[in-house]
């Protein structure tokens, strides 16, 4: 095999894996959004169910904030958990 097949190869080779790595990248990030809107219908619906009928004047605003803490709450402690996991496996 001639040396200039070798480094044509090499680059090749590095082009293929970038691929793969930016369509995994891709996919994963799509998974993800869907996952999140699935997450944001059922919480958006847990509080229009519950907050709004012990609260009916306010219910709108309420279950606002109420939405809006749940979500951040969860985006904190998913984070800092994928952070504990993304630290162990770099160790």
């Amino acid at each position: 095999m001639p040396k200039n097949s070798r480094r044509i190869d090499k680059p090749k080779k590095a082009l293929h894996r970038e691929l793969v790595k930016q369509m995994l990248t891709l996919a994963t990030s799509g998974f993800g959004l869907v996952a999140a809107l699935a997450w944001n219908n059922l919480i958006q619906e847990f509080v229009a169910t519950y907050v709004k009928k012990f609260l009916p004047d306010l219910g709108g605003i309420i279950s606002l904030l109420i939405y809006a803490l749940v979500v951040t709450v969860l985006a904190v402690f998913i984070t800092y958990q994928l952070s504990k996991i993304s630290e162990k496996v770099n160790n």
